[in-house]
């Protein structure tokens, strides 16, 4: 299947001073958040994207013009943040005071915030979206395209969790800054995580043709670790 690399949306206000913004209206980039973008749409230079989708929050649509500014962004509700009902708005160093606080840290799968979401539903719309919609983009543009998906650090922490094959209630081990990019390769019997929550390197190999007679991708990991890309060196985390 295709290749998504998964954007969390750069800084915002909310995130410098702490405040647990959630799906609140009007929560933009800041300055250093807008920087960010900007950073992480250099490592897409020379790659080819078959299409954008975005949670429709505007931190995430900001971010994606900034990612992809040739490509209307297609804007998908199962992407959007975990619905965090009364903890919405409220400062982090009070939440963490809260009982459920604990809860959220060491058993995710067991967590409804009052009022909203719970963890679980969380995880399954936003796993079940990129999953879809990778097989959309393999039917539409063939099993070697790649794609971007932008959200928010849960959402996206959920679908990495999932690609890993871990429990949700260990998705509070990974870890996903604002403006990283991270990327799985999805085929039919596992995903391939590439890479997690970097911030550095081209991504551009991710768009390579392999060579000769094989053009599907295969399911088989590479024992010892394989040879990795061939066309580009190894720079930062990527």
């Amino acid at each position: 299947m295709a290749t998504v690399i998964l954007a969390r949306h750069g800084r915002t206000a909310a995130n410098a001073t702490g405040v647990l913004a959630g799906r609140t209206k009007g929560v933009h980039l800041d300055d250093i958040g807008i920087a960010q973008a900007k950073a992480a749409a250099e490592r897409l230079t020379g790659l080819e994207l078959a299409t954008v989708v975005t949670s429709p929050l505007e931190r995430c649509r900001e971010t994606s013009r900034l990612l992809a500014p040739g490509l209307r962004a297609v804007t998908d509700r199962r992407l959007l943040e975990c619905d965090y009902g009364e903890w919405t708005g409220q400062e982090l160093k009070k939440l963490a005071k809260e009982k459920l606080w604990s809860t959220v840290q060491a058993q995710p799968s067991g967590v409804r915030f009052p009022g909203g979401e719970s963890m679980p539903e969380m995880s399954a719309r936003a796993v079940g979206a990129i999953r879809g919609r990778d097989a959309e983009v393999e039917a539409a543009s063939g099993d070697h395209a790649v794609w971007l998906a932008v959200s928010h650090g849960d959402v996206i922490k959920a679908i990495l969790a999932d690609a890993l094959g871990m429990h949700l209630d260990a998705f509070q081990r990974i870890m996903v800054d604002p403006a990283s990019l991270s990327v799985v390769r999805y085929t039919p019997h596992r995903a391939f995580v590439v890479t997690m929550n970097s911030r550095s390197g081209s991504l551009a190999h991710l768009g390579a043709k392999p060579k000769g007679r094989r053009r599907t991708r295969s399911s088989d990991a590479a024992v010892g670790g394989g040879a990795g890309p061939s066309d580009t060196p190894a720079s930062g985390n990527a």
